[in-house]
């Protein structure tokens, strides 16, 4: 009974935090270029009161054991990387990647660090920035005249200026992919940081070496799908509740235990 105390205990804090990682993935189902979260689990150790295989009598074993499970406990929360919506804004310097990759920005402390959120725009000596002012990596900077800005599929960045006919070439968007994106450590303002277990990152221009097209005056959405999350929400609220009955009826049974009389 003891034991069906501490197991169902760890059922509930495993679930409050399944319900901590749904909760953050509906906060952010409008947050540009965000990824969900989802929480998974393993068993706990085993009590083995009895061996399988042991023997009981010449030439005969048991053929199963007698095992107790103590309960349950976090493994990971992963982040999953799969595409999401991409909708039209109009807006020239919002970029939206189509496949694999990872915008580049440079933070005030000269490390680099990686988003999905292409809603980039200019300050006020031309550079392209994200909307903490973070520079994008390689920079690119438009001239204070341009009167259109164009960004290819591939990430060549020209605008037109007063007096020229042809487009001019101001700058190239380079995106990076990591083997193991999972690994990466979000950081907050939809940003991430290589890690060990991610690699390094592979850099490379848009459409190559397995990197995503650019998509001009496009925002890709949030990933979180709003009735999945509903549903895992009800799911581990109901969990919640079962490993709170089972707290109740251990507690009833240690509850009767202590009222035998003789």
């Amino acid at each position: 009974m003891i034991r069906a105390l501490w197991t169902a205990a760890s059922g509930m804090m495993a679930q409050q935090l399944n319900i901590d990682t749904i909760s953050n993935n509906l906060s952010n189902v409008n947050t540009t270029g965000f990824k969900k979260n989802r929480a998974e689990f393993e068993d706990l150790i085993y009590q083995t009161t009895a061996e399988a295989g042991t023997p009981v009598a010449t030439g005969l074993t048991l053929p199963t054991g007698i095992q107790v499970g103590l309960g349950v406990r976090p493994s990971a929360t992963q982040k999953l990387f799969m595409q999401g919506n991409i909708y039209q804004t109009e807006n020239p310097l919002d970029i939206a990647i189509e496949g694999d990759g990872f915008f580049q920005v440079t933070l005030p402390d000269g490390t680099i660090a990686y988003t999905r959120d292409g809603s980039f725009k200019l300050d006020a000596n031309g550079n392209v920035v994200t909307s903490d002012g973070y520079f994008i990596e390689p920079p690119i900077t438009i001239p204070q005249n341009a009167t259109s800005i164009s960004i290819s599929p591939e990430g060549v960045v020209s605008v037109k200026v007063p007096g020229q006919v042809a487009a001019q070439n101001v700058g190239q968007i380079q995106l990076a992919r990591f083997v193991n994106p999972a690994g990466l450590k979000a950081v907050g303002d939809n940003l991430f940081k290589e890690t060990d277990a991610s690699g390094a990152p592979i850099v490379a221009n848009p459409g190559t070496n397995g990197m995503g097209n650019l998509r001009q005056g496009f925002l890709e959405a949030s990933n979180v799908q709003v009735v999945e999350e509903m549903v895992k929400l009800i799911t581990a609220q109901r969990a919640y509740e079962s490993n709170s009955k089972s707290i109740q009826t251990a507690d009833d049974m240690l509850r009767i235990a202590n009222g035998l009389k003789r």
